[in-house]
């Protein structure tokens, strides 16, 4: 396994979970078997960070079967994006544990000789965090942005898993923090109405900071043009909001997906030439 390899050539010593290669359907095994391998690692004393196979579906049919006392005991990184933001928003709401948003096992290479710089810095960016190391990351300018600075716990993750948590156990608090928001798959239309939802439900309206990263969007049909981008939809649901905002940040279902400490102090600076993200607990 590729990401093995690598991390153990940084000096790691990893162990593979059971249900990694079992399949039940589309999921890496039964929820039952799922449950039980999450949860062994979870209550694993040796075990420093969990990082997770791949995203897809199934997180939030086992996060209510899992006991998280002896993790909150002795909490470990736990890593991974997309559906894994279930784990992000459910480790913030409950107990203010951190966990790393970033790429998973099958985002690495398979050569790692072979790889594009940009995959190489971000998967280096998982080292980095792993390491204690503080992450500060640039974005490119965007026309859209709203100038200014902010300091607050970053949290966040996939937009629509972040909808479908609301009124859960797990339903992401976002008052007087730094919101990061990414997506793939989706029509405008839906991103527009998971907004709306962010905002009805309060999400946006006592922020720090709102990030927006990558996008991967479904056409339109034809006939049935939205006729708004993402940053027009954003810029709506926050008008009133004089908090900064940064477009086009790198995290998400893209090459350029780099490590986030979710449930750490931040700074947001968006500035006229360039936007840049740092931890800084």
């Amino acid at each position: 396994m590729p990401a093995v390899k690598l991390m153990e050539s940084w000096g790691f010593h990893c162990k593979i979970g059971k249900t990694v290669g079992a399949r039940d359907f589309t999921f890496g095994g039964t929820d039952a078997e799922r449950a039980a391998d999450l949860q062994q690692m979870l209550d694993d004393p040796g075990l420093k960070a969990i990082m997770c196979a791949r995203g897809g579906y199934g997180a939030v049919r086992i996060i209510d079967q899992l006991d998280f006392k002896n993790f909150v005991s002795r909490p470990k990184w736990i890593i991974g994006f997309s559906d894994i933001t279930v784990l992000h928003c459910h480790l913030d709401r409950n107990f203010k544990i951190a966990s790393l948003h970033s790429k998973m096992c099958n985002s690495f290479p398979s050569d790692w000789s072979l790889a594009e710089p940009v995959q190489i810095e971000t998967i280096l960016s998982i080292r980095q965090a792993l390491a204690g190391d503080d992450l500060s990351y640039l974005a490119p300018f965007n026309a859209h942005n709203k100038l200014g600075s902010a300091e607050g716990l970053l949290v966040g993750g996939n937009l629509s898993i972040i909808e479908t948590l609301a009124g859960s156990h797990s339903d992401l608090q976002t008052d007087g923090k730094i919101l990061f928001v990414e997506d793939t798959g989706e029509y405008l239309y839906g991103i527009d109405r998971m907004f709306w939802n962010l905002k009805r439900n309060g999400k946006l309206s006592k922020l720090k900071g709102l990030v927006v990263g990558g996008f991967k969007l479904k056409p339109d049909d034809p006939g049935e043009e939205f006729g708004r981008t993402v940053q027009e939809i954003v810029l709506e649901k926050i008008k009133e909001f004089d908090y900064p905002v940064c477009f086009d940040f790198p995290v998400g279902h893209q090459r350029n997906n780099v490590a986030l400490k979710c449930g750490v102090k931040h700074l947001l600076k968006v500035e006229g030439d360039r936007s840049s993200l740092k931890s800084i607990g």
